[in-house]
């Protein structure tokens, strides 16, 4: 059955892994679309999304790492045992597929934002 460790670091990656995407991604979406009007007024209410893009080395570092983590213990309980009864087992169950689900998501936004901070600026040269 899943922990509440597991729990915790499936939301911690999800988190972060979406942090990626409003330090990096929203920003270079808005500026493609021509929003940049947008993109300022957005910058002005939340000001935190400048820090986010100045360090962004380190958000996509601990994405990485909570993302390993939580891949890694994705894959050691795998084949851990349900309950016996009926109802805590489906329960389990659909513990087990949720959090696999939130994983895939946080690995999806990872590698949209990181396309976005690093891979599509070396292609484009900016």
């Amino acid at each position: 059955m899943e922990t509440g460790k597991e729990k915790t670091l499936a939301v911690l990656s999800l988190f972060t892994s979406a942090s990626t995407l409003v330090c990096c991604a929203l920003p270079a979406l808005l500026v493609t679309l021509g929003m940049g009007a947008a993109l300022a007024g957005l910058v002005t209410a939340v000001p935190q999304l400048i820090w986010l893009s100045e360090h962004k080395t380190a958000v996509f570092g601990l994405a990485a790492l909570l993302l390993l983590a939580g891949g890694w213990m994705q894959w050691q309980t795998r084949n851990a045992p349900c309950p016996v009864d009926p109802v805590a087992a489906k329960s389990c169950m659909k513990l087990r597929r949720n959090g696999r689900i939130i994983y895939f998501v946080s690995l999806g936004l990872y590698l949209t934002g990181f396309a976005f901070a690093f891979v599509l600026p070396k292609i484009l040269g900016g």
